[in-house]
């Protein structure tokens, strides 16, 4: 990694001229301006600043140390208050590229001292359909795990399932009286539901039927057989809608452990708390009240009801401690929306007050919502959620027209799997392009555009570069052993230096876990392979020159498909 190799310089010059500062704290960054630099350090004001030194002349030191060394960069220059600018040899560029030529890594060095890491995400309802509010924490979470994996940590992913609560109650008493076993063959979570709001709005009206949901709700709880098979069956059922969604988007879980794995802890969790007097009695619950946090000091958390009942508070922070234990990660990321914030805020408060030794990194990830044109939350027509499955069934659809206007000779099998990789491509980048908390508007013919920063955009520029070596006539492994990059053109050389940032954009995207930066890059990249294109002609160039723009091409080609990859985007040979 180039800019990892700038990096070190720099903090061993720091640090040779001015061993009293801290070269560690030192980071290289793309330069924001092209023609001052290929990328640039701004960081040395920080450091000197707490030591009260001079930033410009300490920038000056350093560039002066480090120009010595010509074999990585062309230029070094201490500029402003104390940047230093980078401008890389083109030797150094064509050897990384030639290094990297036959790997699929894209220039990413392996984590070192890898982490275990867990990331919670997507976490549905049993019995409930999953909707379009889903797909965020899904899409937001399924990335994040990729990229993890992808730079060598060890990934953890749970989903973490609502699986447990006074809903099932009114679900049990309607399963009783009103189950419909057609409708349940035909769409289990939707004849769930259906009942769900029947019986909820019984309950309303007739106190007899909230009295019977409350006897089945307890039954439940205590272990009635009967009770427990009916439950059971309701997550059986719902898990496999899941899945088959799940399989859909190519989305996969290490762990799937609902709330109700977590119920034989909460009694005694209550009593631990209670106990060492992290919470207090107030009106007959169990509270924890933050009087030294100005956010929080007006929102204490509920830990047990008044009725003796748990809720998400005690339940997360059993499975915080159960997640702690059994895979001991440095890090636990919960991607969840914006309206949870206040939740995670108390649960992390309470977690360090109660086990204080725990130096595990909590981490919420929150996304802002999806909205419809009309800036309103995206809703159906009639004002109903919309399910995920039938958001899916009509990217699908609208991707399979396009698929006939554009390449209709098509065999049918390659057309349905276009489909599908087109139309959940699309639904995911959309989702992904914003940064993760602000609200997008959802727009089905944006996000499926072949122009612009779209899914189906960079899949085309996928597949071009796959049309070039199916014109290609020689063996590609022979021309990847027996030939070289080498870069003369201003197109060879921007696409070249794009190239090489992968790993950079990687590490800003994990800093913040914000994909958006990594759908930026692939765009630039894709219209940087556009202009290389319309400058360099590849197939009809010379012997020599012509393996070095098809080794150019490849890169380009499989960073694009690495990067969707990481986006959990499929690609596609043809479209």
């Amino acid at each position: 990694m180039l800019f990892k190799r700038i990096e070190e310089s720099l903090r061993n010059a720091l640090e040779e001229v001015h061993p009293e500062l801290k070269g560690s704290e030192l980071l290289v960054r793309k330069c924001p301006v092209v023609k001052f630099g290929d990328y640039q350090c701004n960081s040395i004001m920080a450091v000197t600043k707490r030591r009260g030194g001079d930033a410009r002349r300490v920038a000056s030191d350093v560039a002066e140390r480090m120009s010595k060394d010509k074999s990585l960069c062309e230029s070094i220059e201490a500029v402003g208050p104390g940047f230093i600018n980078f401008r890389i040899r083109i030797d150094a560029l064509e050897s990384c590229l030639n290094q990297n030529r036959s790997s699929s890594q894209c220039f990413v060095e392996r984590e070192p001292e890898p982490r275990t890491i867990v990331v919670d995400f997507s976490s549905p309802n049993v019995a409930k359909p999953m909707h379009v509010g889903h797909i965020r924490s899904t899409n937001l979470g399924n990335c994040i795990a990729r990229i993890l994996r992808f730079i060598g940590h060890r990934v953890v992913t749970d989903n973490h399932i609502g699986d447990w609560g006074t809903q099932f109650g009114k679900l049990i008493a309607g399963w009783k009286t009103d189950l419909n076993e057609a409708a349940l063959d035909r769409d289990a979570l939707g004849e769930m539901e259906r009942l769900y709001r029947k019986m909820n709005q019984v309950c309303e009206s007739d106190r007899d039927a909230l009295d019977r949901a409350r006897s089945e709700l307890l039954k439940l709880q205590k272990g009635d057989e009967a009770n427990r098979e009916i439950w059971q069956r309701m997550i059986d059922l719902s898990r496999l809608q899941f899945d088959e969604l799940y399989s859909r988007l190519d989305v996969r879980f290490d762990e799937t452990l609902g709330e109700s794995f977590y119920n034989d802890r909460l009694n005694s969790l209550v009593q631990e708390i209670e106990a060492e007097g992290l919470a207090e009695r107030s009106q007959g619950a169990l509270l924890v009240f933050f009087p030294d946090d100005a956010e929080l000091k007006n929102h204490p958390a509920i830990i047990q009801k008044s009725d003796g009942a748990a809720n998400y508070a005690t339940t997360d922070l059993a499975t915080l401690e159960y997640r702690s234990k059994r895979w001991q990660p440095s890090e636990i990321i919960y991607v969840t929306d914006g309206r949870q914030q206040l939740h995670f805020k108390q649960l992390f408060r309470i977690y360090r007050r109660w086990k204080p030794n725990d130096k595990v990194r909590l981490n919420h990830t929150w996304f802002g919502s999806i909205m419809g044109k009309d800036g309103k939350p995206f809703k159906t027509r009639s004002g109903d959620v919309i399910k995920l499955a039938d958001l899916l069934d009509e990217a699908e659809q609208r991707a399979r027209k396009i698929v006939e206007e554009k390449n209709a000779a098509l065999e049918e099998e390659q057309k349905k799997a276009i489909t599908k990789i087109v139309g959940i491509g699309a639904i995911k980048y959309a989702d992904l392009l914003p940064n993760r908390q602000s609200d997008y508007v959802f727009d089905w013919d944006s996000m499926l555009s072949l122009k612009g920063n779209t899914a189906p955009y960079l899949q085309y520029a996928y597949t071009r570069t796959r049309g070039i070596f199916r014109k290609f006539d020689g063996d590609i492994e022979v021309l990847r052993q027996e030939n070289e990059i080498r870069l003369a053109e201003p197109e060879e050389v921007g696409l070249a230096k794009h190239l090489v940032n992968f790993p950079l954009v990687l590490q800003l995207v994990i800093e913040e876990y914000r994909p958006n930066y990594l759908c930026a890059y692939l765009y630039e990249l894709a219209g940087l392979l556009a202009r290389f294109y319309e400058n360099c002609p590849i197939l009809k160039a010379e012997a020599p020159v012509r393996a070095s723009r098809l080794l150019l091409v490849e890169q380009a080609g499989t960073m694009i498909r690495e990067g969707l990859g990481l986006l959990g985007i499929q690609v596609t040979d043809v479209m």
